[in-house]
């Protein structure tokens, strides 16, 4: 048996003739840049997450570096996000001139909540609040700690698409909340797609003026912007996707269920679901000391697997201005070297669900 990773296929086929119809209207439409199906995916998604406002943006980055450039968090400026997060993350800060800080994360793979204040300064502007594998962070002591400090908050909630904390869509906690539509994600597009969601309607409206070359009037430039805008084509398809979203993520839940059950094997550690918090699986994350001999044994198998991630920010070529050093965030490096994400997606079989666990459990 061979078996991916993911299979974006499997997802495509469960409602293939929705999305080509989708296609060829949009097609046969005439209008391919900000209009009809744009305004009406930002407002079904904003009403999905919960908030006043969505804009559509080109991609998940955009949707990071632009959202700290309309809070003029710039030059100087740090802003607190999780040690283990995926480098775009950490991008989306320094691409504005801040500083990342990073916090390790907790056992729950997100950022360790009870760590945040420590590393606050007097230049802190803002936490980056990072759901990260489909998981919620502890959003109740994240924006106390915000409220305190009097700091802004971001949430990336790349990878928590339909996510709550206490029953609270993420996405909607923070200033300004950030999504990724690349084609793996919950909700993800047949391309690259991102958006912002938040409640303010000055954020909403620099943003929509940002992303289209500061421009609301077209010539009449009010700020130096960028090009950033979610075409036709994805927002269509993102709203046939988001029709099946809660389906989707009801079925991976019963895959990770499963794996959760069945799964024993004393190398193996199982990832863990915060109290308070769901999962919608984007990721089925487990840790071991054996990583590279449990992968190469998987692969053998004919099960493919990823690393998520294999280097800490920290100590990545790009940010090695930072001055960071291996050992300064043992948590994160640790994960580094033991996490690794087994076949996961939507469209996976019975056989295909057997076969992993039983592979798993017989690795020795």
């Amino acid at each position: 048996m061979n078996i991916m990773p993911n299979n974006l296929e499997r997802q495509f086929s469960l409602h293939a003739s929705e999305y080509e119809a989708k296609a060829l209207e949009v097609l046969r439409s005439g209008w391919y840049i900000l209009g009809n199906e744009v305004k009406s995916f930002e407002q079904e998604w904003a009403d999905y997450i919960g908030t006043k406002y969505c804009v559509g943006l080109a991609s998940g980055l955009d949707a990071l570096w632009i959202s700290f450039r309309l809070l003029n968090i710039g030059s100087g400026d740090e802003v607190i996000v999780c040690a283990n997060a995926y480098i775009a993350c950490v991008m989306g800060i320094s691409m504005n001139g801040a500083v990342p800080v990073f916090v390790e994360p907790d056992q729950y793979d997100n950022i360790d909540a009870e760590k945040i204040e420590k590393a606050i300064t007097p230049n802190t502007k803002a936490i980056l609040a990072v759901h990260l594998y489909g998981q919620a962070c502890d959003m109740t002591r994240i924006m106390d700690i915000a409220q305190r400090y009097g700091l802004r908050v971001v949430e990336d909630c790349a990878q928590s698409h339909g996510n709550h904390w206490l029953g609270k869509t993420v996405g909607s906690f923070g200033d300004i909340g950030c999504f990724s539509f690349y084609p793996s994600k919950g909700c993800g597009a047949f391309g690259d797609a991102g958006c912002i969601t938040t409640d303010s309607e000055e954020l909403a409206n620099a943003c929509r003026v940002f992303r289209n070359y500061g421009s609301e009037k077209r010539y009449h430039n009010q700020v130096v912007g960028t090009n950033s805008r979610l075409d036709e084509m994805q927002a269509g398809l993102l709203r046939v996707k988001l029709k099946h979203l809660e389906d989707f993520n009801r079925e991976r839940c019963i895959i990770a269920q499963r794996y959760m059950k069945e799964m024993k094997n004393s190398y193996v550690n199982l990832p863990k679901i915060r109290p308070g918090a769901d999962s919608t699986w984007h990721q089925f994350v487990i840790h071991t000391p054996r990583r590279d001999e449990l992968q190469s044994y998987l692969k053998e198998q004919g099960i493919g697997t990823l690393i998520h991630y294999p280097i800490p920010p920290h100590l990545s070529e790009a940010y090695l201005y930072l001055g960071k050093k291996a050992g300064d965030y043992p948590i994160a490096e640790q994960f580094a070297n033991e996490v690794l994400s087994l076949p996961m997606y939507n469209g996976m079989t019975a056989e295909e669900q057997d076969y992993v666990i039983k592979a798993i459990n017989d690795f020795h």
